[in-house]
């Protein structure tokens, strides 16, 4: 051969020498690259660097016995804790005991005996004292119910006393004995809640998943809705109410709406809105509900101002009333007229007669039904003397009327 054939063959012998070598060398450094990440698991996982329950086996190491139960060697398992307390499982621990399920029971037919579950709801306990405890949830809850229960927990229920209602604000207080309540919830100030920040529905949804919690955030924290009080159609009241996305539905109406220090900062309420729509729930803020509460288990009622009418607003009534009937100038186009006059009444005692036309109170416009509660009830106190503006026979008068306590209904 030339020297091209010999040098070529002596190249070739070469390079077969040379791709064992670094075969040989690949397979060495698996092999240490394996064993070093083996026994660096132990250390990392003690670190905490790894994920939790990370489970390392080794082969000369058995679990507990020698065996896995078959026979067969097995290696030891490592789990990893890691601390999953956040600012809202504390704030649920805080609270989560005092939110109760209420029970409406009634009875089936007028000639039954027995009583049987009607519907169910939330609650929350926010007084204990004297071996009574007080709980505070939504009228529609308890309404028409011929006994209450209130479920403490999944195992414990104790019967409740109804101490009183507010169909308007669609609340009500109930009372329990206190042996067996291990909680009772803190008042926060929902006066300054902001928008996006995080809010925790507590409640009862589809009443029997006690203690469910959901989480979300405060949508607009002064948001105000019509409501329907008497589900006549015509709205009776614009509710104040907490807007926020945490999931409300029938079950945990009447709960608990949290912030993240654990304080009940309002009462969950389904009936407030007249439908539901996904992704919107509303809350009774607990500083307009709490003077409320406080009524409630005093008297059993709220005490409101009263004047003593029946009325309609004047929208309702068709148009061709208001000149013909009423007597209306025609740049009058609002107002409240009045139906009725209670005997006795502040207002019988002030001068105003049926068919008169209310259009202001204390230089508030008053527009309608709803305007004259809203002035009425957050502006006034029993007792107060107000001056009232009104059409009577097309004639515009003023009057002073003293407001009393709201009779019984």
């Amino acid at each position: 051969m030339g020297f091209y054939d010999d040098n070529f063959s002596s190249r070739q012998r070469k390079q077969k020498g040379n791709r064992g070598g670094m075969i040989l060398a690949g397979l060495f450094g698996a092999i240490l690259g394996a064993m070093i990440i083996l026994f660096s698991i132990p250390a990392l996982s003690e670190l905490g660097v790894l994920p939790e329950d990370f489970a390392v086996k080794t082969p000369d190491q058995g679990v507990e016995n020698g065996n896995n139960g078959n026979g067969a060697e097995s290696g030891t398992v490592r789990n990893v804790s890691i601390d999953v307390t956040t600012d809202v499982t504390e704030a649920v621990d805080k609270i989560n005991d005092a939110v109760v399920g209420v029970i409406n029971l009634q009875k089936s037919d007028f000639w039954s005996e027995d009583y049987g579950e009607a519907g169910a709801g939330s609650g929350v306990i926010y007084k204990k004292a004297d071996g009574k405890a007080f709980v505070v949830t939504n009228n529609h809850v308890v309404e028409g119910a011929g006994q209450i229960e209130v479920s403490l927990d999944e195992e414990t229920k104790v019967p409740a006393k109804l101490v009183g209602t507010d169909p308007l604000m669609d609340l009500a207080v109930l009372q329990i004995d206190s042996k067996k309540v291990k909680a009772v919830a803190e008042f926060g100030n929902s006066d300054q809640l902001k928008p996006g920040e995080p809010a925790i529905a507590i409640g009862n949804p589809l009443g029997f998943l006690e203690g469910t919690v959901t989480q979300g955030i405060i949508s607009n924290p002064n948001r105000t809705i019509p409501a329907d009080i008497d589900q006549d159609g015509v709205v009776d009241w614009n509710a104040e109410v907490i807007q926020t996305d945490a999931s409300i539905n029938p079950g945990n109406s009447g709960g608990a709406l949290v912030n993240l220090s654990g304080q009940l900062v309002g009462i969950n309420s389904m009936k407030i809105a007249q439908q539901h729509v996904e992704g919107i729930g509303f809350a009774i803020p607990i500083n307009i509900a709490e003077p409320i509460i406080n009524d409630l288990e005093r008297y059993g009622k709220v005490q409101r101002p009263f004047i003593g009418i029946g009325m309609r607003s004047l929208s309702e009534i068709p148009t061709y009333h208001w000149k013909e009937s009423l007597k209306l100038p025609d740049k009058v186009d609002y107002g409240v007229v009045v139906m009725n006059v209670v005997p006795m009444s502040p207002a019988e005692q002030a001068g105003l007669k049926e068919l008169d036309v209310i259009v202001d109170i204390n230089g508030n416009k008053v527009k309608n039904a709803v305007d004259l509660r809203k002035v009425l009830y957050t502006k006034t106190d029993i007792g107060d003397k107000i001056t009232i503006t009104y059409y009577s026979g097309g004639k515009k008068q003023t009057t002073e009327v003293t407001l009393a306590k709201q009779q019984s209904s």
